[in-house]
C-alpha cells in the first residue's frame, strides 16, 4: 500500500492541540440528529488523541451555507448527541478560527475535547483560501484528516491546513485507504465488480478506469438497458440513455482489449409500472418485450451467474444495485447477489468493498452490511476514488 501518514507516525502528542476534520454532516430534523453514524466512525480517533494526552478541536461543515453565517446551519446541535458518545463534555467554540476559537481552546485540558462552528460559514474554506488555512493552523499544532467523505474536495480544511501542520490519516481515514487498497489497489485476484444506476453518463470515468482493473464487470440497474440498447436488443420502454449506444460500444471494445469480461443481464423482470407488487415477468434479454414494458431487475440466471462469478473471486468492489431496489418485487436481484456477497465476505472467502448512497442503502436492505468486508459512507470520494482519481485531502497525507 502507498503509505500515508498516520497517527501511529505521530511523535508525543501530550499537551498538543490537534485539529481534526471530522465529517459530522449528519441527518437533522428540527434541530435535531436523526442519524448518528458519522459522529460514532469519528469516535475512535478523538479517543486515541485524549488518551496520548492531547486536545482535540473538531472542524466540520455541516450543509451548504455558502460562506454565510446561517443559524439553521449550525454545528452546535451536534453537542449533546457527541457528548452522550463519548461520555465526556464538549466544549463549543461560536467560530472555527479567531479569538473565540483561541480562547475555548485555551479553557480545554489536556485529553478535552472542542468542536468549533461550521467551517463553511466562512468562503475561505471552500476556496482553499491560503489565509483560511493560515487562521486554521494558528489554532493547533497538528493536523488529522479522518473525513474522507470530503477528501475529494481541495478545501482548506482538507487540504491546505494539511499543507500547514504535520499531518496524519485518522483511525477512520485509515481504515477506508486500506480498504480500498484491498479492493483496487492491490487486490488478490481475481477481482470481480459490480457497477450499477441509472445513467452511463454519471459513470463513464469509472466504468473506464474499472475495465483495465477488473478480471469481471457486471453492469447492472438502468445502465445494462444502455448496453443492452448497444447491442441491438430491443428494451421495450425502458429506461436507457439511447444516445450513448456509441459509448457503450466502446467500453465494450476496450474490456476485451484489456481482457476484462462484461456481464450484462442475461434474462431481465420486467413490468408496465414501478409499484409494489407490480405484475411482473421474466424474459430472456434477448426476447420480446413490449412496447409499455420497463426492465426494472435482473432476473434469476443473471444472479446465478453472477453468485458463481463471486464464488470463483478473491475480491469484490460494488458500486450501484441491479435494479429498482427501493420497489419490491424488483429488489429480488439485488437482495439475491448481496446476500451471497455477505456470506462470502463473512467466511473470508472474499474482500468484498461496497460504497455509494444507494449501495449502501441496498445492503441495510439486504441485512448484510454489516457482513462486508468494508463499506464506505463516503458517496463523491469513493466514486471518484473508483474513476482512479487522486483525492486532494489525501494526496495530502503521503508519507
Amino acid at each position: 500500500m502507498t503509505q500515508f501518514r498516520t497517527l501511529d507516525d505521530a511523535p508525543s502528542l501530550a499537551g498538543k492541540t490537534a485539529l481534526v476534520r471530522v465529517d459530522f454532516n449528519v441527518p437533522m430534523e428540527g434541530g435535531k440528529v436523526t442519524e448518528d453514524t458519522r459522529l460514532r466512525v469519528a469516535l475512535p480517533t478523538i479517543q486515541k488523541l485524549r488518551d496520548a494526552g492531547a486536545k482535540v478541536a473538531l472542524l466540520a461543515h455541516f450543509d451548504r451555507p455558502k460562506g454565510q453565517r446561517v443559524p439553521s446551519m449550525s454545528l452546535r446541535p451536534v453537542v449533546d448527541d457527541l457528548e452522550n458518545l463519548l461520555g465526556a463534555p464538549v466544549r463549543f467554540a461560536e467560530d472555527c478560527v479567531g479569538d473565540e476559537a483561541k480562547a475555548i481552546l485555551a479553557d480545554v485540558d489536556p485529553g478535552g475535547v472542542a468542536l468549533l462552528e461550521n467551517v463553511r460559514f466562512h468562503t475561505g474554506e471552500e476556496k482553499n483560501d491560503p489565509a483560511f488555512a493560515a487562521q486554521l493552523a494558528e489554532l493547533g499544532d497538528l493536523y488529522v484528516n479522518d473525513a474522507f467523505s470530503a477528501a475529494h474536495r481541495a478545501h482548506a480544511s482538507t487540504e491546505g491546513l494539511a499543507r500547514l501542520l504535520p499531518a496524519y490519516a485518522g483511525e477512520s481515514m485509515r481504515r477506508e485507504l486500506e480498504a480500498l487498497d484491498r479492493a483496487l489497489g492491490n487486490p488478490d485476484k481475481p477481482v470481480l465488480g459490480i457497477v450499477g444506476g441509472a445513467k452511463v453518463s454519471t459513470k463513464l470515468d469509472l466504468l473506464k478506469n474499472l475495465v483495465g482493473k477488473l478480471d469481471l464487470l457486471v453492469i447492472g440497474g438502468g445502465m445494462a438497458n444502455t448496453f443492452l440498447f448497444a447491442q441491438g436488443i430491443d428494451i421495450g420502454g425502458s429506461l436507457a440513455e439511447r444516445d450513448m449506444a456509441g459509448t457503450a460500444r466502446e467500453i465494450l471494445a476496450e474490456a476485451e482489449a484489456r481482457g476484462c469480461e462484461i456481464l450484462l443481464p442475461l434474462d431481465v423482470v420486467v413490468a408496465t409500472e414501478v409499484r409494489p407488487g407490480a405484475e411482473t415477468r421474466t424474459v430472456l434479454a434477448r426476447e420480446e418485450i413490449g412496447d409499455d414494458e420497463k426492465i426494472l431487475d435482473a432476473g434469476p440466471l443473471t444472479v446465478e451467474k453472477l453468485v458463481k462469478a463471486m464464488a470463483l473471486s478473491r475480491t469484490l468492489i460494488w458500486n450501484g444495485p441491479l435494479g429498482v431496489f427501493e420497489v419490491p418485487p424488483f429488489d429480488a436481484a439485488t437482495v439475491k447477489a448481496a446476500q451471497a456477497a455477505g456470506q462470502l465476505a463473512k467466511s473470508g472467502a472474499i474482500t468484498a468493498v461496497a460504497g455509494g448512497g444507494d449501495t449502501v442503502a441496498a445492503l441495510h436492505h439486504a441485512g448484510v452490511a454489516d457482513d462486508m468486508t468494508f463499506v464506505s459512507t463516503a458517496g463523491g470520494a469513493f466514486l471518484e476514488w473508483m474513476e482512479g482519481k487522486p483525492l486532494p485531502g489525501v494526496e495530502a497525507l503521503r508519507a
